[in-house]
């Protein structure tokens, strides 16, 4: 995940703390990450308003610590094709696979997952509905790679907007 700068040092502490490969371990999580990890998310808002100023950044790195409230809380007032996925990336996680579909429908084909050509949400959301009790390595794995190009491509707007 190659991140432009400002964004990358910004959020660099929280991915040494909890690198992508250890980070939304569970399809459907059952808590947020700890309270440190969730500070850390609080002190990047806090005091880089490249990310605070951000919605999506921010619905975005709530979801990387499994705060889905906070996620949703964002996510449901971006009235925009990127914020629409991050809502159907919630509302997965949630484990509210209609609601799920609906904000797939709403947002359409997102350009950031064209960095994943085999990448389909709603088959990807049927999957989860079918597996999230086990929490399978290949789903939680394309979960991460999913985040991840929708954050990089967020990243990549604010980036050319600053």
């Amino acid at each position: 995940m190659e991140l432009p700068e400002p964004i990358a040092g910004a959020v660099k502490p929280l991915l040494q703390h909890l690198p992508l490969d250890r980070a939304m371990p569970e399809l459907t999580p059952k808590h947020a990450a700890p309270f440190n990890v969730l500070k850390i998310v609080e002190q990047i808002i806090q005091e880089h308003p490249e990310v605070g100023g951000s919605p999506p950044l921010c619905a975005g790195l709530w979801l990387y610590v499994d705060d889905l409230d906070r996620s949703h809380a964002i996510s449901q007032g971006i009235e925009t094709p990127t914020g629409w996925f991050w809502h159907a990336i919630m509302h997965r996680r949630e484990g509210d696979f209609s609601n799920s579909h609906y904000w797939y429908r709403r947002a359409g084909w997102h350009p950031a997952m064209d960095a994943l050509p085999e990448y389909n949400g709603h088959e990807f959301v049927d999957e989860v509905e079918a597996h999230h009790v086990q929490n399978p390595e290949p789903l939680v794995g394309r979960q991460r790679l999913e985040w991840a190009a929708l954050f990089t491509w967020c990243a990549r707007e604010i980036s050319s907007e600053l």
